[in-house]
């Protein structure tokens, strides 16, 4: 196989999905948002929120709708650029798939219909319920796809067939709570909470800026900073989480991103900032804070963390081993039902690193005839790039705790100094409106480049997975990808942009005032009835 199909198959697979996490964050944390703000009008029947919930919910829908469009297109890419991979873990990864398509998407689509056209048609109570139904089919979604890439990560609940040359499911229940999909499925929805709240902030502060829409703006910036507050405490948490899973499942992942060359002492330290260099094996100009990686990566003061070194020298036995399971296969293959019960025997004790052995299938076409270089080579892809995950991480964790700060700020200011806010930090709530796009895209990259070269990892090699095209077929898929986004993205964001700057359709904090005014009014009239100055809605 020509492996610059792989590159250009991998490249784009990456433009398209992390195009699509440009729609997804805000999706997750909008539906919630606009729920909560649905929930406080039933509860306190001010026209305010139901406008607030109108006017946010509108947002979400642009999005939704982009989301979808893109979404689609991912899933195809599967069987028509991946198709080896389809094959050969499709009875997995498959059903999370499924049952995403079956009942997360369609249940999320049904009730979006209901929550736009059904205003007049429901009672308040049933809109408001299909307000939650939309926001639990939109993180249901999120849910079955993390499942999916979580197996990827970690494959449990599933053994190779050698008589099928398949993977197969043994334990739906461990591929679900798959201790690496749990991790991403709750920091992966909470840094979509924080996208939102940091889009309704900025928003709102937009509208304080242009001095319109006071009511709305004031109340948006405060259901935003404490439920943004809150998400951004819970992403550095399972953050946290998702680090230690990793230092069990995904152990070059972790020392790749501490740029830890050689194994240190327990506890190891986290490096603050160093320049990876890959040919030298060293971070230069490394700064480091003593035992916090241990802490992180291991929670403990005495457990080791293994360096790069070490685990590529691991990984060059784990080839040798899965040569041996490799050649196992071939006379399974070959044999069929005649096969001797002891090369069966021989192939479960050394099936675990058949994986291994696959990636010599780079440099040869028998992993049983590879030289000891070509087996040196294999170990040393294995690691993967250094460079790009280290940085990657640090700015999604700078980003991380710059969002708490901001959160903090501004719960502070609406609870407790009369939601008065500088300008100054209206001005700073604009500008940090990219920031959660930044660090979601960084995650990804953290994520998915972080556990080349496998597509499942220790299973099946990235090298391995791609279908049989041409370069011209993916140059022509990869310009037509690039044109229909470009399109796609100039009309979200001109919508967007025009629903923003259109605002809400009644200025109900007027409106509001103006009661106000007219029933103090009819008050000071003698002879006339208070009860005649009750407001209509």
């Amino acid at each position: 196989m020509d492996f610059d199909i792989v590159d250009l198959s991998r490249l784009q697979f990456a433009l398209t999905a992390m195009y699509h996490f440009l729609f997804v964050p805000l999706t997750l944390g909008l539906s919630i948002l606009v729920a909560i703000m649905e929930t406080v009008y039933v509860m306190t029947n001010r026209p305010i929120w139901r406008q607030m919930t109108k006017f946010w919910g509108t947002l979400f829908g642009i999005n939704f709708v982009l989301g979808v469009a893109t979404g689609i297109t991912m899933e195809f890419q599967f069987g028509m650029n991946w198709s080896y991979y389809s094959h050969y873990v499709g009875d997995v990864f498959g059903a999370p798939l499924a049952i995403e398509g079956l009942m997360a998407f369609f249940m999320e689509a049904t009730f979006v219909g209901l929550f736009f056209f059904g205003w007049d048609k429901l009672s308040k109570v049933a809109h408001m319920i299909v307000a939650w139904l939309v926001a639990i089919g939109s993180n249901f979604s999120a849910l079955w796809i993390l499942i999916a890439n979580g197996w990827m990560v970690n494959p449990v609940g599933a053994e190779f067939n050698p008589d099928t040359m398949r993977m197969e499911m043994t334990s739906f229940f461990d591929v679900v709570f798959n201790e690496v999909a749990q991790a991403k499925f709750v920091h992966t929805v909470s840094a979509g909470y924080v996208t939102a709240a940091i889009f309704v902030l900025g928003v709102s502060a937009l509208y304080l800026l242009w001095d319109r829409h006071h009511e709305l703006a004031r109340r948006s910036i405060a259901v935003a900073s404490s439920f943004g507050l809150a998400a951004a405490l819970s992403v550095v948490v399972l953050g946290d989480e998702s680090g230690y899973s990793a230092s069990h499942t995904q152990k070059m992942k972790l020392a790749a991103i501490e740029a830890m060359w050689e194994t240190h002492p327990a506890p190891a330290p986290f490096t603050l900032i160093g320049v990876p260099d890959r040919a030298a094996r060293e971070t230069h100009y490394a700064i480091e804070i003593p035992y916090v990686m241990g802490l992180i990566g291991t929670r403990s003061l005495t457990e080791v963390i293994p360096g790069i070194n070490q685990l590529e020298e691991e990984s060059v036995q784990y080839i040798r081993d899965g040569i041996i399971a490799y050649d196992a296969l071939m006379t399974i293959r070959e044999k069929r039902d005649e096969t001797p019960d002891e090369i069966r025997a021989t192939f479960d004790i050394y099936s675990e690193h058949l994986g291994y052995a696959l990636l010599l299938k780079k440099y040869v076409d028998d992993p049983r005839e590879a030289t000891e270089e070509q087996i040196l080579m294999a170990a040393e892809d294995t690691i993967p790039g250094v460079w790009p995950l280290f940085w990657a991480f640090r700015i999604m964790v700078v980003l991380g705790f710059t969002f708490i700060a901001v959160m903090l700020f501004f719960f502070v200011r609406a609870n407790f100094y009369g939601m008065r806010f500088p300008r100054w930090s209206l001005y700073g709530a604009v500008a940090v409106i990219p920031a959660p796009w930044i660090a979601a895209e960084m995650g990804w990259i953290v994520a998915e480049y972080g556990r080349q070269p496998w597509t499942v990892d220790s299973v099946l090699p990235t090298a391995l997975s791609a279908s049989h095209l041409t370069v011209m077929d993916l140059l022509i898929t990869i310009a037509g990808f690039i044109l229909f986004y470009t399109i796609l993205f100039v009309i979200e964001v001109r919508l967007m942009v025009k629903y923003i700057r259109k605002g809400p359709t009644q200025d109900v904090e007027e409106s509001e005032d103006w009661m106000r005014r007219h029933k103090a009014r009819l008050q000071s009239m003698p002879g006339e009835p208070t009860a005649s100055a009750t407001p209509a809605e």
